[in-house]
């Protein structure tokens, strides 16, 4: 098997690296993180001219059609960047669960828009128990209408209309349609604005069973991953860096074993989280048949590990490492919201055992 990546692969990774270096710097990043919503128009017309806003969607619905595996690669350069806003809401997670639920007529009504970059939208899955298990959805639609809430709804507020993951089926409420309130959440990380979004009869319509919804999950998951690996080499790259010029005792601490120890650590766990992020991306491209084993590996080892990233980082960098001027905690509080999002490692350790007992053979074998 080639592990390496294609020369057009490494061409989008690159391409997306100074896109985002030179649209999204840490001052453009700050600055829309303390608007209320941490949505920019240029710059989401300027990620649609990139292709970026359809990157995995077939071209008939207007997209760019590429793999997973270059999703995995645009949403680690994301990380890097510390993209705020409703990309990942819109893009990975929307629409991939429009791709995976809608009809042909639904795709086009609605993927198309998202693919041109000209409509927004979130989907709704939480509710009073934060359970990411899709069994303990208590919502459900009546009539075409929807009466109840949903919790930690990322960047509902600049939505056009929301997916709404219910008991029996997905339904898609717009925006402005009657009875619908959205209320702004207190969230860790303040690059990506969550939104309690409360239903009252609210007319839904229909858009298909959940049926599909594991996959679309496992795509979302493991683009957070992918997220957390950007967030965790930048974190690295900036510890790298003040490990160099910080001087103790007339020397750069940089040669101090301790802090050597501590850097390859953080390199450690940052290569090794993305060989499973990569691995995760072929496997769902592939329909691999330990796809969902690998996005959970995936998820499982990075959650861990960007939180393990960002607490030596802080620690190299000393009192340097709280300030609020400093670029470290930001990428803490990325880390410590996408850990906890689509589960946590706990949760895919479970998953993992579950899908692994579960397998086909595996009680003969044990027998």
């Amino acid at each position: 098997m080639q592990f390496g990546l294609s020369e057009s692969q490494e061409f989008l990774k690159d391409s997306a690296r100074k896109f985002f270096v030179g649209e999204c710097p840490s001052a453009e990043m700050r600055r829309l993180m303390e608007t209320e919503t941490a949505y920019d128009a240029a710059l989401w017309s300027k990620l649609t001219d990139q292709g970026y806003t359809g990157i995995i969607y077939a071209e008939e619905y207007d997209g760019v059609g590429l793999g997973k595996v270059e999703l995995m690669l645009l949403m680690e350069e994301a990380g890097r960047a510390l993209l705020p806003g409703p990309f990942f809401s819109t893009v990975v997670l929307a629409g991939s669960v429009l791709d995976a639920v809608g009809s042909p007529a639904h795709k086009k009504k609605f993927l198309t828009p998202i693919c041109r970059g000209e409509a927004r939208a979130t989907v709704a899955i939480l509710e009073t128990s934060a359970s990411w298990n899709l069994r303990d959805v208590q919502l459900t639609a009546a009539h075409g209408k929807l009466t109840g809430e949903k919790l930690f709804v990322s960047d509902a507020g600049v939505a056009d209309f929301i997916l709404v993951v219910a008991r029996n089926g997905v339904f898609i409420v717009d925006a402005k349609a009657k009875g619908l309130k959205i209320s702004p959440m207190l969230g860790m990380d303040l690059t990506r604005k969550l939104y309690a979004v409360e239903f009252k009869d609210t007319p839904a319509e229909h858009l298909g069973p959940t049926t599909n919804l594991p996959r679309t999950f496992d795509i979302a998951s493991a683009a957070l991953a992918a997220e957390l690996v950007g967030g965790m080499q930048r974190t690295l790259d900036l510890t790298v860096e003040y490990a160099k010029t910080r001087k103790q005792f007339g020397k750069p601490i940089g040669m101090f074993q301790a802090v050597q120890h501590q850097c390859a650590d953080m390199y450690l766990e940052t290569e090794s989280s993305r060989s499973a992020v990569y691995y995760a991306g072929w496997a769902l491209e592939e329909s691999a048949p330990d796809a969902s084993t690998a996005v959970s590996i995936a998820k499982m080892y990075a959650s861990d590990a960007a939180r393990t990233v960002g607490n030596r980082g802080i620690q190299i960098h000393g009192g340097m490492g709280f300030t609020w001027e400093n670029d470290l905690h930001l990428y803490y509080r990325r880390a410590k919201a996408s850990e906890n999002a689509f589960g946590d490692a706990t949760f895919h350790r479970e998953r993992i055992a579950s899908l692994v007992i579960d397998a086909p053979g595996v009680t003969e074998r044990s027998a």
